[in-house]
């Protein structure tokens, strides 16, 4: 019975992660347009790279992964540090780049 419930929070731990396709960073620096583009520009390089958000106002740079790809927070740290950021959090969640969006634009509505 332990096994079956050990090997059940595996698989659920495991299909957790694989669902976990957004990447969100807290990035200090970010002051202009230049910066967002400039990271835009770094991350799309990235082949495991979708899709790049960045949000100047929140400090956020948001990323979606192609399916079945990887990016490690220590490549992401490193990539966004030696383009002159400092990065204050990763987490990796299940929302979309659209949701978001609309979260940011909430936001700056209030």
């Amino acid at each position: 019975m332990i096994k079956k419930i050990t090997t059940l929070l595996m698989l659920l731990t495991c299909a957790t992660a694989a669902f976990a396709e957004t990447i969100e960073v807290k990035v200090n620096g970010l002051v202009c347009a230049f910066c967002a583009q400039g990271i835009e520009k770094t991350l799309r390089a990235k082949p495991e790279t979708d899709a790049v958000l960045v949000s100047l106002e929140a400090g956020l740079v948001a990323l979606t992964l192609k399916a079945d790809a990887n990016l490690s927070d220590a490549t992401l740290r490193t990539a966004l540090t030696e383009s002159g950021y400092t990065v204050t959090e990763i987490t990796r969640t299940n929302r979309s780049l659209l949701d978001i969006e609309k979260q940011l634009a909430e936001l700056a509505d209030e």
